[in-house]
């Protein structure tokens, strides 16, 4: 993608994640109306549906060829024939919505050819919008990030769900990580991206709309990303999902690579 393309794309996505910021902090959390998906697939509100419509007619409207992959749109197959595609988180921490937490976040993202070329995570309750496109660099509010330094994996400080250091997931024994956790995975990859922490682990099958704007955020950060294996992230998928997500700076990341079973 040409540098000017992945700046006007980026461009879009951060007017399109801030208007929608403005329609969510009109809903009030607690009181918007919920139920839960099918399959276990956890709770949606008015709130995600109505930010889903906007970004949809906003986003498509702007680049109707792209195609649409969002958590609150019915999927199909037309994406797997574009060559971009928009890949859209509402709201990414609903139950945190739900709860009246400020930790959720608009995840807005563009790939081609099934790599991530421009992504926004946006905290409208925070004021934080964590923006990056390919060879372009990543900001939070404007202002560089840059990954940590650090270059042993003892003591790291990593960010993640209490399913990751489960014994079975580890060669040897569980790694001495300093653990703690946020709720929307989006910004958990933003604050590895932002250096408050060394390291975003998931484990398990991730839907790609929960780390695709993370991914370029932290690959222009300085960060290593891939899945669980070590092999690179593509996105597009017809399962709308990778095999888990490991971000870290590079010698770091080897030595998590090296280390999970």
């Amino acid at each position: 993608m040409p540098e000017s393309d992945a700046a006007n794309d980026l461009a879009l996505l951060i007017r399109a994640a801030k208007a929608a910021g403005k329609i969510a902090r009109g809903f009030t959390g607690p009181e918007a109306r919920r139920w839960d998906k099918a399959d276990g697939a956890g709770p949606v509100t008015e709130a995600d549906l109505a930010v889903n419509t906007a970004l949809e007619s906003d986003l498509r409207g702007a680049r109707p060829h792209y195609g649409w992959l969002s958590e609150e749109s019915e999927d199909g197959t037309e994406r797997l024939t574009s060559e971009r595609v928009f890949i859209i988180d509402p709201i990414d921490g609903t139950r945190s919505f739900i709860e009246g937490s400020r930790a959720w976040a608009h995840s807005l993202a563009i790939a081609e050819g099934g790599r991530v070329t421009a992504g926004v995570v946006y905290l409208p309750m925070m004021d934080k919008l964590y923006a990056a496109a390919e060879g372009q660099g990543a900001t939070l509010n404007g202002v560089p990030l840059s990954v940590t330094a650090r270059g042993q994996m003892d003591g790291a400080s990593v960010i993640g769900a209490k399913a990751n250091y489960v014994a079975e997931h580890w060669r040897g024994t569980v790694p001495n990580f300093q653990r703690e956790y946020r709720p929307s995975l989006a910004y958990r990859l933003s604050l590895v991206a932002e250096g408050r922490f060394d390291v975003m682990m998931t484990l398990r099958a991730t839907w790609e709309w929960d780390v695709a704007a993370g991914d370029v955020i932290l690959r222009e950060a300085g960060a290593l990303t891939s899945d669980r294996r070590g092999a690179g992230l593509r996105f597009n998928n017809p399962g709308a999902q990778v095999d888990g997500l490991v971000a870290a700076n590079p010698g770091l990341h080897g030595q998590i690579i090296d280390a999970l079973a």
